[in-house]
């Protein structure tokens, strides 16, 4: 399925119902830069090995672009111009100031030695160093990449502009003790539970005593499970790529930590009932989380799901066509550029922090993520409201109101020539 294409139809449709300009139509619909770099490194056996990456820069109208680089082999032009829309929209609906940008190299780095790694790093941040900056485009770490890899980049982006002292600002995500920010790595999570209470709170319920499932127990999966646990929510059923186990009495979340910790799948946990990611799509539970990968609810299985409320840690795990029979179904669902902003939030707040030269404290950073996760879901709510709308599709009324908003303020006075966009 071409993510892309996912992408322009929920911006379509957001479009439609809230009757959008036509410039900031247009704007949208593509993005405003796309850069293809190819690259040699020298393997440790000496031999000279090319690459393929890619940066892409959605929409800078509300600040710097903002998106992560994955290293994959199955890294493409579609899914990282996707990825980049997303962000763009995710940025606006958290009214965060910044941009969509993603980016890739085709690679899988599980067959590179740590030099190799860091070779291919660097190579590639200088293909890309003259559209990335920290005023421009603020790289961070998404699949097979992680801390150390922004390290690298951060250090080879000062040694191609050594004037600039705010440089560790060029990427998020970074080792705490390298300028990172605490609570990056719950964040994602942390976000998803707080617009999870916030939807229960605005029905009068709570959390507490809800029953869960969560496809996908890396980072973000496994962060959801202990924080629902410790509110309260019994978490039913989980899966990682190998398959999944369930027991409906509960599981033991930091027993099935350490079993992941130790490198082997969740499905070694003894006390549960082994089944596929499948299975755990259709398993009987109060809220289903989607933590692993994109198009996982599709057309043809969307009618098997029990849940009736669905949250998205994951970026696309629902297609557009599985979307509407979800709506048609009553199923409720706290969207992805809602509900996982909390990753990016917080990466915001390590940037503004690498910028003022500060260091917050975990508990700072924890108050103003929730404050912001709950203003948006408020957000997201009224225009839900307004409209009679679903959740997804009010998160990208929102957004696009307020990047067209940004386009009439950047175009609109005699001084652009020509008048404030039409509205």
């Amino acid at each position: 399925m071409n993510l892309f294409e996912n992408t322009q139809k929920m911006i379509a449709g957001a479009a439609e119902t809230m009757d959008l300009s036509s410039e900031v139509r247009k704007i949208v619909n593509e993005p405003e830069r796309v850069l293809s770099v190819n690259f040699h490194i020298h393997r440790d056996d000496g031999r000279v090995e090319m690459f393929r990456g890619f940066r892409v820069q959605h929409n800078t109208l509300r600040g710097p672009a903002k998106g992560g680089i994955r290293f994959h082999p199955q890294v493409e032009m579609g899914e990282v111009k996707a990825l980049a829309g997303w962000m763009s929209i995710k940025c606006a609906v958290v009214d965060i100031p910044f941009g969509g940008g993603k980016g890739g190299v085709e690679v899988d780095p599980r067959e590179l030695s740590e030099h190799e790694l860091e070779q291919l790093t660097r190579q590639f941040t200088a293909a890309i160093a003259p559209i990335i900056g920290p005023r421009r485009d603020v790289p961070a770490p998404d699949v097979y990449t992680n801390g150390k890899i922004m390290n690298w980049i951060a250090d080879e982006y000062h040694r191609i502009h050594p004037n600039e002292d705010d440089y560790l600002a060029v990427v998020t995500g970074k080792p705490v003790e390298n300028g990172g920010s605490l609570g990056r790595d719950s964040a994602t999570a942390a976000g998803g539970v707080q617009i999870l209470e916030a939807f229960f709170e605005s029905k009068n319920e709570k959390l507490a005593g809800k029953t869960v499932a969560i496809q996908g127990f890396g980072n973000a999966g496994s962060w959801a499970a202990e924080i629902l646990e410790k509110k309260g929510a019994k978490i039913v059923a989980v899966s990682d790529s190998r398959g999944g186990i369930a027991n409906s009495a509960g599981l033991d979340i930091a027993a099935i930590q350490k079993i992941k910790k130790a490198g082997s799948g969740v499905t070694d946990f003894p006390d549960g009932k082994k089944i596929s990611n499948d299975d755990i799509l259709a398993f009987e539970c109060d809220i289903l989380v989607l933590a692993a990968l994109e198009n996982q609810i599709r057309e043809d299985n969307s009618k098997n799901l029990k849940s009736k409320l669905i949250v998205e840690l994951a970026n696309g795990p629902i297609t557009p066509e599985a979307h509407a029979i979800l709506v048609e179904n009553e199923v409720v669902v706290l969207p992805d550029i809602l509900a996982n902003a909390g990753g990016v939030t917080v990466s915001f707040y390590e940037w503004e922090q690498n910028l003022r030269h500060e260091k917050w404290s975990a508990e700072k950073v924890a108050e103003k993520l929730e404050k912001s996760q709950k203003k948006a879901f408020a957000d997201v709510a009224k225009i839900a409201d307004e409209f009679d709308t679903d959740y997804r599709n009010a998160s990208y009324i929102l957004a696009l109101r307020r990047i067209e908003s940004a386009f009439a303020e950047k175009h609109s006075g005699a001084a652009h020539g020509f008048d404030s966009v039409e509205k």
